[in-house]
């Protein structure tokens, strides 16, 4: 069995570390989770959402998977938004991709991977949908992350057509959709588009009555 004494020493240091700068936080937090966020993202190990905007366990709730894709069938991704909209009350929502994404990569590509493959599909139709414009790009990493960010803006969108999103504004509820996208390389994170904050920004032919 392989020893991870070193990430049981670790999490104990983290805890005492926190209960030393903020005494009582875990019993607090305990009692109830209260975010105003909801992340979606990548999940690539060098994108940890809390740290990339500095909240504490508790201020941001969290879905992550391979290259920050919103599926209107994947029952996980649906479930995190109807928990976070309806019973947690976030107020915002962020889809937030990376550059230089390994899965936007495997899309841009279409080389054959496995069974990721059927899942980065969806990216391909954004390559596709955009064909001429990333074609026109000469450098591969310039290309590469012209289409992380288009996939970003996709998702966005594919959140915003959810009738989970719709009901919620249908109810007078403050909800905002965010498309960010983080750099690797600075560690910073950048707007790419204008957030999304009712059903008049969706288009009439996804819009659900």
């Amino acid at each position: 069995m392989t020893d991870l004494n070193h990430l049981f020493e670790n999490n104990a240091r983290w805890a005492e570390k926190i209960q030393k700068e903020q005494p009582g936080f875990f019993e607090a937090l305990a009692k109830q989770q209260a975010p105003e966020y909801l992340w979606i993202g990548c999940s690539d190990s060098r994108v940890p959402a809390n740290e990339i905007v500095d909240l504490m366990p508790g201020e941001l709730f969290v879905h992550r998977n391979v290259a920050n894709i919103v599926i209107h069938t994947d029952l996980n991704c649906m479930s995190v938004m109807q928990f976070a909209v309806e019973f947690l009350k976030v107020k915002h929502i962020m889809v937030t991709g990376h550059y230089g994404c390994g899965g936007v990569k495997a899309a841009l590509e279409g080389r054959q991977l496995g069974l990721v493959d059927y899942w980065v599909r969806a990216i391909r139709d954004v390559y596709y949908a955009h064909k001429e414009t990333i074609d026109g790009i000469s450098n591969p990493t310039e290309q590469l992350n012209r289409l992380c960010e288009l996939n970003v803006m996709q998702q966005v969108a594919n959140v915003s057509h959810t009738n989970i999103i719709q009901n919620a504004w249908k109810r007078g509820q403050e909800l905002t959709i965010h498309g960010w996208i983080y750099g690797i390389h600075d560690g910073r994170v950048r707007n790419l588009m204008e957030p999304i904050s009712s059903v008049d920004q969706v288009p009439e032919q996804y819009r659900v009555y």
